[in-house]
């Protein structure tokens, strides 16, 4: 079980853009979607989402 149903909606979209610009920036552009980002959301730990939500706030990083 993980923890992404613990996290709201907007906050689930800013961490889908944070993830997509940092960690799946050399993909091809087919492979980054929502259901991609959330795979690697959910395999790192709850305490990485915290810093990722703390720097796209910080960057006002906002939704798509």
């Amino acid at each position: 079980m993980t923890f992404m149903h613990t996290i709201n909606e907007g906050d689930r979209e800013i961490l889908r853009r944070v993830v997509k610009t940092v960690h799946m920036k050399h993909y091809p552009k087919d492979f980054i979607t929502n259901y991609e980002a959330d795979k690697i959301i959910s395999s790192i730990a709850p305490e990485v989402v915290d810093n990722l939500m703390k720097v796209g706030k910080d960057f006002k990083i906002d939704r798509l």
